[in-house]
């Protein structure tokens, strides 16, 4: 016969210690951020007979110019040109460009002009303006920037946009020089922060949080812009309202004379 088996105690298991437990796995590395790549511009040639060099060297004199701040910027209400009727009923038949205005509010404003908010710009100038003063100035009323320089002579081919440098006047009164250059590294992150808005205006948060730039915010306008050519020496470009019917807050205007 089989021996008996004995009735032992059940076996109490202690829960886990700190010191027993495993240690917690690492948590996963976040995903890394989308990389936007801005769109080639269509048409867009390179000019080897303007060579970035040049462009620099504009820029680095131009640079040494004070920033001109006009006591007032203001749109001249009353009658106009040829084309002050077109700007008072709201309807420039002409080709849609996005441009954006954009800067730290105590430093010079560059002005972009794309084709769309997510390609390369076509244009980017660097204008004799605060910032602050002119996205102000803009609230306040409508803003007429002329852009002028110097027919070349012997028949030069150099399209109106392709010009390195402009005299500025802002409502007829002279506000120093605007600088055809190359986009910065700092130009394209503003363009990729900003490639899915067609129209609005803020801020731009420094790439480093806590970091306090010592020209002031990052601020931007963006708005669609009406491409008007007059002839091989003149350009405008409108700025439109959203709601289109007060007409343009912004024109700018580039003339050969």
């Amino acid at each position: 016969m089989a021996a008996a088996t004995p009735n032992l105690p059940p076996v109490r298991t202690r829960p886990p210690t700190p010191e027993t437990q495993s240690p917690a796995a690492p948590p996963p590395p976040p995903p890394p951020a989308a990389v936007v790549s801005l769109q080639q511009p269509s048409g867009k040639k390179s000019n080897p007979s303007r060579p970035r060099r040049l462009l620099r060297q504009v820029r680095s004199i131009f640079r040494s110019f004070p920033i001109i701040t006009p006591a007032a910027c203001k749109f001249p209400t009353g009658g106009g040109g040829g084309g002050g009727s077109r700007i008072q009923d709201g309807h420039i038949n002409g080709t849609r460009m996005t441009g954006t205005l954009f800067g730290h509010k105590r430093a010079r404003v560059n002005l972009a002009i794309q084709e769309t908010p997510s390609s390369l710009p076509v244009v980017l100038l660097e204008l004799g303006l605060p910032t602050g003063k002119l996205l102000q100035s803009m609230g306040g009323g409508m803003v007429r920037i002329a852009m002028e320089c110097e027919k070349r002579s012997g028949g030069d081919k150099t399209q109106v946009m392709e010009e390195p440098i402009w005299t500025m006047f802002c409502n007829g009164k002279k506000s120093g020089f605007g600088v055809k250059r190359e986009p910065t590294e700092e130009d394209l992150r503003v363009m990729r922060t900003l490639h899915v808005v067609s129209m609005g205006a803020g801020v731009i948060p420094e790439e480093e949080e806590e970091v306090v730039h010592p020209e002031g915010e990052l601020a931007y306008m963006r708005a669609h812009f009406e491409r008007v050519v007059g002839s091989r020496d003149s350009e405008t470009y409108y700025m439109m309202n959203p709601d289109g019917n007060s007409g343009p807050e912004l024109s700018l205007f580039f003339v050969r004379v």
